[in-house]
């Protein structure tokens, strides 16, 4: 019974002391600063404080820091501002930002937005999903990528052979020349990954020829 009440009493005293040495930051700043203004030396101001606050006392690294710290002239006990995580509020200038650099670039990733804009990846990727609703689209493949006036030109050689079938199909389909089919293997410039491209929802896929 003595011997618990010993050990109890013990814990007493230790928590006791525990908050008697309670210092934050910012007090012992104070103190070492107290110390370093009356001349002693970092190894001085150390064993002072182990001998006061024993387990409770900071390293001797962060003494060393605060005395150069105050030789330098700063003095300050105060805990410097921190610029603190970046802005996340989704705003309607953030949402037309992102907006005019997707349509400036349609490659162009959600990081480097992110980077461009000090804001975070992911509200950059919540607001190109949810907010402006510009899913990422491969491109599809095509064999051939015609201009207007190419387009144009086929479309009257079509109505021409319509015309040339209806007059004498006989002679029209003596007139054809057939020929074996001929396999060629394609040359892809990119990857699928690489031509994936910001699209409006509905919007039609991007084409690579």
């Amino acid at each position: 019974m003595s011997k618990c009440k010993s050990l109890l009493v013990t814990e007493a005293e230790r928590k006791h002391v525990r908050q008697a040495c309670d210092l934050n930051n910012m007090r012992t700043r104070a103190v070492i600063k107290f110390f370093f203004l009356q001349g002693k030396a970092p190894k001085e101001i150390h064993a002072i404080l182990i001998e006061t606050l024993v387990e409770y006392a900071p390293s001797y690294a962060t003494v060393k820091k605060r005395v150069a710290q105050f030789k330098r002239g700063d003095f300050s006990t105060c805990d410097a501002p921190r610029p603190g995580r970046p802005e996340t509020v989704t705003t309607p200038e953030i949402i037309d930002q992102i907006h005019e650099l997707l349509l400036e670039d349609r490659r162009i990733s959600a990081k480097s937005i992110a980077e461009q804009l000090g804001n975070s990846r992911e509200r950059v990727r919540s607001i190109i999903h949810e907010d402006l609703d510009m899913p990422k689209l491969s491109a599809t493949w095509v064999p051939k990528c015609l201009k207007a006036n190419q387009k144009r030109q086929r479309c009257q050689s079509s109505e021409q052979l319509i015309e040339y079938f209806r007059r004498d199909p006989n002679d029209f389909l003596s007139r054809l020349v057939i020929t074996d089919e001929t396999w060629l293997c394609p040359y892809y410039q990119e990857t699928k990954q690489q031509s994936v491209e910001w699209s409006h929802s509905g919007s039609p896929r991007p084409k690579k020829i």
